[in-house]
């Protein structure tokens, strides 16, 4: 079934909606969380979210897999294309540093949106390292499985503070 409407829009157009698309996507997974976080605490908001993410970057991982037409095994070329069709691509600002003789790719968010937002609100930083550990190895997993993930710098354990978060990913033969 086709939209005539999103048919009738330019490719500038089409790119805008994007960026709103991802937005609201993003507030609706921070609307949720701060529901839980504020009627139950942020241990159980943390354990919905862990949930709901490793559910979600499986589904996110196999569509972008399908819509760039990856092979089985794309390897770290693989993992780092898909990453930039990710919703937070459109979001937040990041680096994507490939190694090919170390066999690694590093993916550097130097501006976060939720981190940025729970700032303004003047809530603490999102204890985003034990989902972020969920996320970033079930999205290289699903899209090649000898892809392995470990956090550099994350919050709570940030070591890098040039940057919101990073994670290497090593391609295991």
């Amino acid at each position: 079934m086709k939209n005539e409407f999103l048919l009738s829009l330019s490719k500038e157009e089409l790119i805008r909606l994007i960026e709103d698309y991802s937005k609201n996507w993003l507030a609706m997974d921070g609307v949720w969380f701060q529901s839980v976080e504020r009627m139950r605490g942020m241990d159980e908001a943390m354990h919905h979210d862990a949930e709901a993410w490793r559910r979600f970057t499986v589904i996110e991982a196999k569509r972008i897999k399908a819509f760039l037409g990856l092979p089985e095994r794309p390897g770290l070329e693989g993992l780092a294309r898909a990453l930039q069709c990710r919703f937070y691509a459109n979001l937040n600002e990041a680096d994507i540093i490939m190694d090919a003789e170390r066999k690694t790719l590093v993916y550097r968010t130097r501006e976060c949106r939720v981190q940025r937002a729970r700032e303004r609100k003047g809530m603490p930083f999102h204890p985003c390292k034990p989902v972020g550990e969920i996320e970033y190895a079930g999205f290289a997993r699903t899209i090649d499985e000898r892809i392995s993930c470990e956090c550099i710098s994350c919050f709570p354990d940030v070591t890098d503070p040039a940057c919101c978060c990073a994670w290497r990913f090593s391609l295991n033969d």
